[in-house]
């Protein structure tokens, strides 16, 4: 179990060396990637538009109107400042307040100019300022030409393909469609002059910059609702946060439309605000007017009235009893007057609170204004104040937020309050009107007992004073509230409007776009490398091999160029023949640990076809030849043979021709151009190779084949696609088991691991071949198994032309790619 524990943590090994190693190998792919991500960055930004930063800064108080008494402060200013700054803010980034700010700047009405790689945005640099006819529709998004044919004269020209296109009301913001032209639009106009055409309707002023014959502009009209949506990103920053100082930032491309954006949307907001803090005092001045029109009529009718009884009666005169009495009867009716217009106005403010359920705007000014007691005056601020509040949320919290239910509950709470106050106050005022009712009727008695012309001079006179009072009380309210809405200024104060100061530039990041182009470039080939090392199961390196097996390393063979595998004989001083010269040594050392004395056998085998057995059982064979040993190799993969076709020899007689009986050794064993080797080939493919290779003929072939010669070097088939090696570990002294790098799948190996765990099979030892160093997982160590990966230094190599390694190099880009 321990074994087998310490073998699974060997086959979760990484190789981060090698890995990284692999990653450096793909060094073109990444030049390669890298150049296409700097690339690509270096054409984004130069083609990306400057981008700036435009702020303003104000301030939103409570500027206190010095008029102010405290009734009057409660009648005209309710409401306190505990909110203003938020609802500025939010008024600032609302898109009713936005859709004003874009219908004042027409910024529907895009200018535009051909810049280096794009259309560029020129509003303010223009010398012409579209004038729109709002009474009439306007063709949208469609590029209008402007070109100049001298200092006042343009050519306007639109292209047309038919089709329908859309034209919007800018007054009503109604969309409506119009059959298009088939064919071009082309006409010339001065500055000044009115465009009226079907889909257009404007004038192009001009403006003080001059134009130059041939410069090229281009116009367009844009749906209004877009536009808006255009300048939806106004940020709003709190400096310091909590304080009442706002600074209003925008980002564009044009410094000149963001200035006056931001200017016009402070000064919109300024004058709205101011609109709303005077709406109490106007509404009591209209209410204030049309009843002095009233008075002023009354009294006039009275006056008249009176001077033509005088005129009629010029006998009949006034004692000092009779003014007396009508200055007393005049004060009762005053007094009448003015409590009956407060009971009213109680009734209108009762009937108000009973009827409606947002009490921040619309109050009943008039009803307001006339009522004079402290309590109601208070509550109705209290209620209003309360009423903002509950309005303001709606555009932060969600509905059946508790928040709501608390406010609602005070609301209803001071309404009661003030309903309670309002019926006390008319029981008590009632009282008062019956008591300065009877004492009128009591004056009246006594005007009754004088002449019928006294009594008729009195009672005009009566009228007369009655309407002259109130005509001077109605003009004092008047005049109070007109003070009041002069002297009252905006709560919105401007301390750093917008302006373009030269700077503002925040835009593009050039830098950043080329450090995302080298984080890009590196990531792609990166993650590439790392698929294909974390997908690959082939056997890669030595160090793989030891974290999957214990299965000793014998060497490492590498990659051979020749067409023949005859590399030993051809090329004798070569990395690869000195690579086999190791094999042979540590073979050497294996026969003397394990005491094997006379003729030694060596076993060939792999794990599947295309490994590199054959070649290796050759020049094994060849190297244990070219030491004066006598030498046979025995191909004795039977299904697939192979050796005859590197030694040119007929395949026609062979180890299949001995075990059947049918030829003797000696008959069957073929010299080679190498002194000391001979060779016996497979023979004809036979029906039952596993049955061949277990009779006793193959005992007997051993026995002689030991007799006879030093070395034995066995070819043998697959052992995991065939049984066959199996068979013959039983002749073997030592086994080379055959891997090749790139090729042999790991998984493979759980196989041969299993038999030499479980002992079926000794004195077996890996060969890698086909090993590279400087490959795809170009390891620059060695490894001690041989020579044949490294130390070529030390060896004589095949010169190679620059051409020859100039072609080489491109193979293994491609191939790499």
């Amino acid at each position: 179990m321990e074994d087998e524990f310490e073998i699974r943590n060997q086959q979760n090994f990484f190789d981060f060396k090698g890995f990284l190693i692999k990653i450096l190998s793909y060094w073109p792919l990444f030049l390669i990637c890298l150049a296409i991500a700097f690339y690509i960055a270096h054409y984004i930004n130069v083609r990306k538009q400057t981008v700036y930063r435009i702020s303003n800064m104000i301030t939103v108080k409570d500027d206190q109107n010095p008029f102010f008494t405290s009734n009057t402060s409660l009648t005209f200013n309710w409401g306190g400042t505990t909110d203003k700054v938020q609802t500025a803010e939010i008024l600032l980034k609302s898109r009713s307040h936005n859709e004003e700010v874009v219908r004042e700047l027409k910024y529907y009405i895009e200018y535009l100019r051909q810049g280096e790689y794009h259309l560029e945005d020129v509003y303010g640099k223009t010398p012409f300022s579209v004038d729109i006819n709002t009474n009439k529709t306007q063709l949208i998004n469609k590029t209008l030409k402007v070109v100049f044919v001298s200092g006042d004269r343009f050519e306007l020209s639109i292209e047309f393909n038919g089709g329908d296109g859309v034209l919007q009301d800018y007054k009503t913001d109604m969309d409506t469609t119009l059959s298009l032209p088939k064919q071009n639009v082309s006409s010339q106009y001065a500055l000044g002059d009115p465009i009226n055409l079907p889909y257009l309707n404007f004038k192009l002023q001009p403006t003080a910059i001059k134009a130059k014959e041939g410069e090229e502009y281009y116009i367009r009209f844009n749906q209004f609702d877009n536009a808006v949506n255009r300048y939806n990103s106004v940020s709003i920053e709190q400096t310091p946060r909590g304080s009442s100082i706002l600074s209003l930032n925008m980002v564009g491309t044009n410094k000149k439309r963001l200035v006056d954006y931001l200017n016009t949307s402070v000064r919109l907001l300024s004058e709205s605000q101011l609109e709303r803090k005077n709406l109490f005092a106007t509404k009591t001045i209209q209410f204030i007017d049309s009843s002095l029109a009233a008075k002023t009529t009354e009294l006039q009718n009275v006056q008249d009235e009176l001077n033509f009884f005088r005129d009629q009666n010029k006998s009949v005169g006034i004692s000092g009893d009779e003014t007396s009495l009508i200055t007393k009867i005049t004060d009762l009716d005053l007094q009448k007057q003015n409590i009956e217009q407060q009971l009213q106005n109680y009734s209108s403010l009762q009937t108000y609170l009973r009827t409606h359920q947002n009490y921040a705007t619309d109050f009943p000014a008039p009803s307001i204004a006339g009522i004079g007691e402290g309590i109601i005056s208070q509550g109705v601020a209290s209620l209003v104040e309360l009423s903002e509040e509950r309005n303001r949320l709606k555009y932060t919290a969600k509905p059946g937020n508790p928040v709501f239910s608390d406010l609602d509950r005070r609301i209803d709470a001071i309404k009661n309050v003030i309903l309670e106050n309002i019926q006390s106050s008319q029981d008590l005022m009632s009282e008062r009107l019956n008591d300065i009712r009877r004492n009128i009727a009591n004056a009246e008695s006594q005007m009754r007992t004088l002449p019928k012309e006294q009594q008729e001079l009195l009672s005009i006179q009566r009228r007369y004073s009655v309407s002259e009072s109130t005509y001077g009380v109605f003009m004092e309210k008047r005049n109070e509230a007109g003070i009041i809405k002069a002297a009252n200024v905006s709560d919105i104060q401007v301390i750093d409007s917008a302006k373009d100061t030269g700077g503002g530039a925040i835009g593009p990041n050039t830098n950043t776009n080329y450090v995302m182009a080298a984080i890009a470039g590196s990531i792609v080939p990166f993650v590439f490398v790392f698929l294909l090392v974390f997908f690959d199961n082939k056997i890669g390196n030595p160090d793989e091999i030891k974290n999957l097996s214990r299965i000793p390393i014998l060497g490492t063979i590498g990659k051979s160029t020749l067409s023949t595998n005859l590399i030993v004989l051809k090329q004798p001083k070569s990395a690869i023949a000195e690579a086999f010269r190791g094999l042979r040594s540590s073979l050497q050392f294996i026969y003397r640990n394990n005491n094997v004395t006379g003729a030694k056998t060596v076993m060939v085998t792999s794990s599947v076809s295309g490994e590199g057995k054959t070649f290796c059982s050759i020049n094994l064979a060849t190297v244990f030849a070219l030491s004066e040993r006598k030498t046979v190799l025995v191909g004795l993969d039977l299904r697939k043979p192979k050796i005859f076709d590197d030694f040119a020899l007929p395949n026609e007689m062979g180890v299949v021709d001995f075990l059947v009986g049918r030829n003797k050794l000696n008959e069957v064993t073929q010299k080679t151009e190498i002194p000391h080797l001979d060779i016996i080939l497979a023979g004809e493919i036979p029906p039952n190779p596993s049955e061949l290779l277990m009779s006793d003929q193959m005992d007997r072939l051993m026995k002689e084949l030991k007799e006879q010669y030093d070395y034995i070097i066995l070819d043998t088939p697959p052992v995991g696609l065939v049984a066959d090696s199996m068979e013959l570990q039983v002749y073997a002294d030592a086994t080379l088991y055959i891997l090749r790098q790139n090729f042999t799948n790991k998984g493979l190996l759980h196989f041969i691991n299993d038999k030499y765990k479980k002992g079926e099979i000794s004195n077996i030892s890996f060969v890698l071949n086909c090993f590279r160093m400087k490959g795809k997982y170009g390891y620059g160590y060695g490894y001690g198994y041989g020579y044949g990966a490294y130390g070529k230094g030390y060896h004589e190599e095949e010169r190679t032309s620059w051409n020859t390694k100039g072609r080489r190099f491109i193979r293994k880009l491609k191939k790499r790619l």
